[in-house]
C-alpha cells in the first residue's frame, strides 16, 4: 500500500510540476525543452526507484536485428560515447558509481543498464508527446529543440544501454565461470 501511495504521489507531483512549467515557460523554446527533460529525469528516476521492479522482461534482451551492437555503431554510438567523455558525464558517473571487477558489481551494473534504459524510454515517450503537440500548435521549426534534445538526452542513452548490456552480460558470464 505504501509503495502504491508513493508512486501515485510521485505521479501527481510530476504532473503538477509539468503543468507549472507549461504555464510559466513558453512551450516552443529551448528553455522549455531543456527544463522538461531534466524535470522528467528527476521524477522518472524517483518513480522507477520506488517501483523496485526486477526488470525481467524479454524487452531488455539483445535482439537479432541489433547485430551485436553493429546497428548502434552505424547510428553513431561511438561518437556519442566520446561526447559523454568530452562533456564530463563519464567522469561524474564513474565517480558516483565506480565499476568494480566482481560478479556482484557486474550484476548491479547490468541491472542499472536496464533501469536507465527504462527511465529514458519513459522520458522519450513523454517528450515525444510534447514534441508532437508543439509541432502541431506552433509549427515544426518551433518543436526542433524538443526533438533534438529528445534524441540526445533520451534516444542515444537508450542506444548506449542496449549497446553496453550484451558486453556486460558476457563479462558477467565470464565472472561467474571463475
Amino acid at each position: 500500500m505504501k509503495k502504491i501511495l508513493t508512486l501515485i504521489l510521485i505521479a501527481i507531483i510530476t504532473i503538477g510540476s509539468i503543468y507549472a512549467l507549461v504555464i510559466y515557460i513558453k512551450m516552443d523554446g529551448f528553455p522549455f525543452a531543456w527544463i522538461l527533460n531534466f524535470l522528467l529525469m528527476l521524477f522518472v528516476v524517483f518513480f522507477t526507484d520506488a517501483l523496485k521492479s526486477p526488470l525481467a522482461s524479454s524487452y531488455f534482451n539483445e535482439k537479432g536485428w541489433e547485430q551485436k551492437g553493429k546497428v548502434y555503431e552505424h547510428l553513431g554510438i561511438n561518437f556519442f560515447r566520446k561526447l559523454l567523455v568530452w562533456v564530463g558525464w563519464e567522469k561524474v558517473i564513474r565517480k558516483s558509481s565506480p565499476i568494480e571487477k566482481n560478479t556482484e558489481a557486474l550484476m548491479n551494473l547490468y541491472y542499472r543498464t536496464k533501469k536507465s534504459e527504462l527511465d529514458h524510454v519513459i522520458i522519450l515517450l513523454i517528450v515525444l508527446g510534447f514534441n508532437v503537440f508543439v509541432a502541431f500548435k506552433f509549427g515544426l521549426i518551433k518543436s526542433l529543440s524538443l526533438l533534438i534534445l529528445n534524441i540526445l538526452l533520451n534516444l542515444y542513452p537508450i542506444f548506449l544501454q542496449r549497446y553496453n548490456r550484451p558486453r556486460i552480460q558476457r563479462a558477467l558470464n565470464l565472472s561467474r565461470r571463475r
